[in-house]
């Protein structure tokens, strides 16, 4: 426990000194929590500060599920950072923000460098988002960080928690079948997604994300790999009944999505 702290202690200081002017003191550092599943437990809403590094944070968690409202001159699609890390980014497999702070920088095969997390915000608005990429030192990213600041409070640096990304699927035991997913879909997905993939809008705003065509993620998405799709679906969908599909079922509607119409991978700069 004595070295968890140590190591919170250090990325406290060093966040405060990056936001310095948002946050003139260093936040409370709660006990590296766990739930009975041993999962790590975010900081609950009503510990976010107030002031200027509050204000922050707040505009993160904005910025998070309301994407086009408030990054929408980033955005190319129809999908919020929600879309995809499940409550508000709190949900454990679903890549959320306290798994993903507390391991960057971090060497990613994907562009074959070392990438900081705001590298690496920045490539989810150019794929998942198909959009282009926020200024590393605008309001947008700062905003997104200090959220993923918070809820990573009390969690150890360095160290992969359990739930902290997505799962990886074992090798299914028949090759994934876009046929089958179809008929998986049908049954089980379009009554949320649209049996086009289009999604579902209530009062005006996404209730439940398109899963392809224009209005969805591109082909540079890390969900265009069917692999890392199969693991999401997985463990998250339905939604909340995640972990109810068989695996075989996930990695053919997984396929299935993957094998219909969406926009192309953005040019590399």
């Amino acid at each position: 426990m004595h070295f968890r702290k140590k190591l919170s202690r250090t990325f406290l200081a060093g966040m405060c000194l990056a936001f310095s002017a948002f946050c003139p003191t260093i936040l409370p550092n709660p006990s590296f929590a766990e739930d009975t599943n041993g999962v790590f437990t975010p900081a609950p809403e009503e510990s976010i500060p107030s002031g200027g590094f509050g204000d922050l944070i707040r505009n993160g968690e904005k910025i998070f599920t309301r994407t086009g409202e408030y990054a929408g001159r980033y955005t190319g699609n129809k999908l919020t950072c929600e879309s995809c890390h499940l409550d508000r980014g709190r949900k454990a497999y679903s890549a959320p923000l306290w798994g993903a702070y507390v391991m960057y920088p971090r060497y990613r095969k994907k562009n074959h460098r070392v990438n900081t997390l705001a590298e690496r915000i920045q490539g989810c608005f150019r794929f998942s988002m198909n959009g282009k990429a926020p200024p590393v030192d605008g309001r947008t990213i700062k905003s997104l960080i200090a959220y993923s600041f918070w809820m990573s409070r009390g969690a150890p640096v360095g160290v992969k928690l359990k739930g902290s990304r997505m799962v990886t699927l074992p090798k299914p035991a028949e090759t994934p079948d876009p046929i089958r997913g179809k008929k998986v879909y049908v049954a089980r997905c379009a009554l949320c997604h649209g049996l086009h993939g289009q999604g579902r809008i209530s009062r005006g705003e996404i209730a439940f994300p398109p899963v392809w065509g224009d209005a969805s993620y591109n082909k540079g998405a890390g969900f265009y790999k069917v692999a890392k799709l199969a693991g999401f679906i997985k463990m998250n969908m339905p939604l909340s009944k995640g972990a109810s599909l068989p695996a075989q079922m996930a990695w053919d509607v997984a396929a299935y999505i993957d094998s219909q119409p969406r926009p192309e991978k953005p040019l590399s700069k």
